[in-house]
């Protein structure tokens, strides 16, 4: 009977404990005082090394206008993964499991496949498994971190990597194949073979051997519906619409010649699309060029041209969700670029009409990055975060940018409404510079800076891709626990919900 009594005791201090800790985290989100912020950012590098680093930002940075302390980084994990460079990552949906799936490709045909925790590391935890260094480090453990396997049913390199729900994993490769395995056991279930292109000479940059033809799959994109597919593939100046329900080929369409030459591909350029990707509404998608993009309508008809200036060429592209634009029913696309800057665009600015193609030009409506600083830091992939909780639902959105130069970069983005750069009409605003002249954002080639850098990282090694997700608070658990998540996270790009119990 005592030892039942301590037990409803401790149960009830515990309670106790909980509460009080909740009200003072509304007292402080209402006062100001926000708690931090804890990040989760996977780096893959050219160096065959999968490198976990975990980013804290404190709650006065996240919530004030000037960051006067520092992002604290510590290694979560560092992975020799693959024989040869990592070129793509994916991560699943998060799920009742509070573990996140990471599969990364490689040029060596094979894919990893981890869990990833989804929580951060408690002060006991971490006090547990915080390694010594030498270099200056921190280095925090989370035993949770686990490596489940390979799959290894390509033949060639492997290129895009999508988790459409916690329960399908597909995956792309230059054997022109597009893999349907199934994440419960790993069952290889379908692929989906993309016809060879035609020889029709060798283009500039080719690099297939004597007497081959570039073959190969640049990359995919997956419907919010889950019913169609779009990919891009090399020597192919087309993009092809696949029917996931049947998963056969629903049509191609060949970029005209008119469109080809607006973006910069002209006679003599390959013509390939690198990278694809639907809105979040699912009616409009991107595919970028080397040195432009082109969104279309769900008619398949070209709506805008995206260009940067000065000159460029384009790693990555995201659509992204901000909240302000939701009532809107349009979103933002941003684009990493090789001087190391991540502009934004929306079809709600005014457009330019381009003589070449009669297809309007969107102008950039902001910018982070650029400058000296990022003189040789070419961004090879971003993420763009929003945090979300009960307590505190209104916080300012993260990008997490991943260099060549094995940098890590944390920026704050301001919101829309607070830089007046678009009116209600949709029309862009003139943007005031240093000096206090007027400049037009249609006309300029000045775009307007819109993020705060909080804090920077160096891996020491060359990145090549990068994924990153909000980690959820958790109480003081160990391995095998089930902790108590308090945060909502929302991710561009996580297609679908998972419906199944796979872990």
């Amino acid at each position: 009977m005592g030892k039942r009594k301590r037990a409803a005791e401790d149960n009830a201090l515990r309670s106790k404990i909980m509460l009080n800790g909740t009200s003072h985290a509304i007292k402080q989100a209402k006062q100001g005082n926000r708690p931090p912020v804890a990040l989760q950012i996977i780096a893959g590098t050219y160096e065959r090394v999968l490198h976990g680093v975990s980013a804290t930002i404190p709650g006065d940075q996240d919530g004030s206008a000037s960051a006067t302390l520092g992002v604290d980084f510590a290694d979560t994990f560092l992975f020799n993964a693959h024989a040869s460079a990592i070129r793509c990552l994916a991560l699943s949906p998060p799920a009742k499991s509070d573990k996140v799936i990471l599969a990364s490709g490689s040029s060596d045909q094979t894919i990893n496949i981890y869990h990833i925790s989804a929580n951060r590391v408690s002060q006991k935890v971490g006090r547990d498994h915080s390694l010594p260094t030498v270099g200056g480090r921190n280095i925090v453990e989370n035993p949770r971190n686990r490596e489940l396997g390979s799959l290894q049913h390509h033949a060639a390199s492997v290129n895009a990597l999508k988790f459409p729900t916690r329960a399908k994993l597909l995956s792309a490769a230059d054997d022109c194949t597009i893999g349907v395995a199934r994440t419960r056991d790993w069952t290889v279930l379908s692929s989906i073979k993309v016809p060879i292109p035609k020889a029709q000479g060798r283009p500039s940059g080719d690099t297939a051997p004597l007497g081959g033809t570039p073959a190969g799959i640049n990359d995919f994109a997956i419907h919010p519906s889950l019913k169609l597919m779009l990919s891009v593939s090399k020597g192919e100046r087309c993009m092809r619409l696949w029917n996931l329900v049947t998963g056969k080929k629903a049509g191609v369409l060949n970029f005209d010649r008119n469109l080809l030459q607006a973006v910069g591909e002209g006679r003599w350029g390959r013509g390939e699309g690198y990278k694809v990707e639907w809105n979040i509404q699912g009616e409009e998608f991107v595919v970028s060029f080397e040195k432009a993009a082109v969104v279309f309508g769900l008619d398949s008809n070209p709506k805008g041209i995206i260009k940067t200036s000065p000159p460029s060429k384009i790693h990555q592209i995201h659509y992204i969700d901000l909240g302000v634009l939701e009532s809107r029913n349009t979103n933002p696309l941003a684009i990493s670029t090789e001087d190391g800057r991540v502009i934004f665009f929306s079809a709600d600015s005014k457009a330019i009409p381009d003589q070449t193609s009669q297809v309007p030009v969107w102008p950039a409506i902001g910018q982070i990055g650029g400058g000296v600083e990022s003189f040789g830091s070419r961004i090879k992939d971003f993420e763009y975060l929003r945090v979300q909780s009960e307590q505190d639902p209104a916080r300012a959105p993260l990008i997490v940018t991943g260099s060549s130069n094995g940098i890590i970069s944390v920026w704050k983005l301001d919101s829309l409404p607070n830089l007046g750069m678009l009116h209600p009409s949709g029309h862009v605003a003139d943007a005031t510079s240093t000096n206090g002249e007027r400049i037009d954002q249609r006309t300029s080639a000045k775009i307007r800076s819109i993020g705060q850098l909080l804090g920077k990282y160096e891996t020491g090694n060359r990145i090549t891709c990068l994924k990153a997700f909000v980690l959820a608070e958790m109480s003081d658990v160990e391995d095998g626990d089930s902790p108590i998540a308090k945060n909502s996270v929302e991710t561009n790009g996580s297609a679908g919900v998972a419906s199944d119990g796979s872990s």
